[in-house]
């Protein structure tokens, strides 16, 4: 099962900090690499992405910056949002937000580590719930 989903920078983060292979972000991250995952970004979101990789605290080398916002622009959907007036806690996070509300018709998520950052919507999902949707929707065999 293919889903669609906008991921949102803490995961990306997450993922490349982790050391576990079995943590949901790497898996959300893993799985958008394979294709089952379909990210949707615009861009205002890989410039945030590409900024955030780059800081130097968490010294991503380069090329796995590169790597990663490469897959997401070559797999993934690009998308230029309506404005949708909302005020969210941290309005950094109104662009992901208004991303996937574009996207909605398509049944799209928006996978965050921060979920309380945004209102309180069945699309807006954990790493963790995203995996178990995609598990649910397609079971292993």
């Amino acid at each position: 099962m293919i889903c669609y989903a906008v991921i949102d920078t803490n995961v990306l983060v997450s993922a490349m900090l982790s050391s576990k292979d079995d943590s949901a972000t790497v898996q959300v991250v893993s799985r958008m690499l394979r294709g089952e995952i379909i990210p949707i970004y615009s861009s205002i979101i890989t410039k945030e992405y590409r900024e955030v990789l780059s800081r130097r605290k968490f010294g991503f080398a380069g090329e796995l910056v590169d790597y990663l916002l490469a897959s997401v622009e070559k797999y993934g959907i690009l998308v230029a949002p309506s404005s949708s007036g909302i005020v969210l806690p941290d309005m950094k996070d109104v662009p992901f937000y208004e991303v996937v509300l574009e996207k909605r018709a398509d049944s799209a998520y928006l996978v965050t580590g921060n979920i309380k950052h945004f209102p309180r919507e069945p699309f807006v999902v954990t790493p963790r719930e995203l995996l178990n949707i995609l598990d649910q929707k397609h079971p292993a065999k």
